[in-house]
């Protein structure tokens, strides 16, 4: 049709193509999106944990980095967050922090985060501004229906702790001992919630992260099992790192998993993430050199 049109000069035909073209490609973009987000999971929303890693203030800091860089990454998106619980850092940032994300495929994206981040900046916190590496930690979980999952957890297996709700988490000042702490005794998974004033919304909140834990966990032994029995070995720590966020001696930020680069590490810790998450999900693969 576009020869048809180029050669009878025919405007109206090479309108109709453009349209037809426009068509085509929304089709291939739906079907690409839909093959990345495909997970039994991918739709749900999810619950994300920050964690900082060894290196004290530095590392804190850079852990409450991270928590802003995903927050806003949600708020792009249109999705709902709540942070459930929140342990302040010794003199910055934050040691932990959990939110909640309410919204269609919220978990499907945000699994790309999970990982290891590394920062490499000119310390604020050294008096002699040397150059300093920081680490900390990103895991995702799904949030599951308790329908869907089948993991009977009995209450001797729990031990719940109460306590009052503090930091960036707390939405008010609370008076009473609302925020909830459950550690699960047999896998010493501990979860907490402090974002309501409810004690019993609290419990269930934390509750619902423990289930999504245990559920990821037995997710990963299944797979760490059947690679064992395939000869696999899989990396799991601090060594394996997913990107690198380099403020000095220049500025970059590079997917360790991709290769995929930005220039504009401003951009990107203000929430510009689907130019690492897409790629990544969508299976691109380069070889990658770490870098300093």
């Amino acid at each position: 049709m576009i020869e048809l049109g180029e050669e009878a000069a025919d405007e109206e035909t090479l309108a109709e193509v453009h349209q037809m073209n426009d068509k085509l490609r929304e089709g291939v973009e739906a079907a690409e999106f839909q093959r990345m987000l495909s997970g039994s999971h991918d739709r749900n929303g999810c619950f994300v944990s920050v964690n900082s890693g060894a290196g004290g203030t530095e590392s804190q800091d850079w852990a409450g980095m991270l928590l802003r860089m995903l927050l806003r990454y949600c708020e792009k998106k249109g999705w709902k967050t709540t942070i459930t619980d929140y342990q302040d850092g010794e003199e910055a940032g934050l040691k932990s922090a959990t939110f909640s994300v309410s919204g269609e495929y919220a978990y499907g994206h945000l699994k790309a985060e999970a990982g290891v981040h590394r920062l490499v900046r000119l310390s604020p916190f050294d008096s002699n501004n040397r150059r300093h590496t920081s680490f900390a930690s990103v895991f995702v979980f799904p949030e599951i229906e308790e329908e869907e999952i089948d993991i009977k957890v009995p209450d001797s297996d729990l031990r719940v702790d109460t306590y009052r709700s503090s930091g960036a988490g707390g939405q008010h000042v609370n008076t009473t001992d609302s925020a909830v702490r459950i550690t699960h005794i047999p896998t010493g998974i501990v979860v907490a919630c402090q974002s309501e004033r409810s004690q019993i919304m609290n419990r269930a909140t934390a509750m619902k992260v423990l289930l999504a834990k245990l559920y990821e966990r037995e997710l990963e032994e299944r797979s760490s099992k059947a690679s064992e029995l395939a000869g696999e070995k899989k990396e799991i720590g601090w060594g394996s790192q997913i990107r690198s966020y380099v403020l000095h001696p220049y500025k970059m930020v590079k997917d360790l998993r991709t290769g995929v680069e930005s220039p504009t590490p401003d951009v990107v810790l203000d929430g510009d993430l689907d130019q690492f998450v897409i790629p990544f999900l969508m299976g691109v693969r380069r070889d990658v050199k770490d870098e300093d």
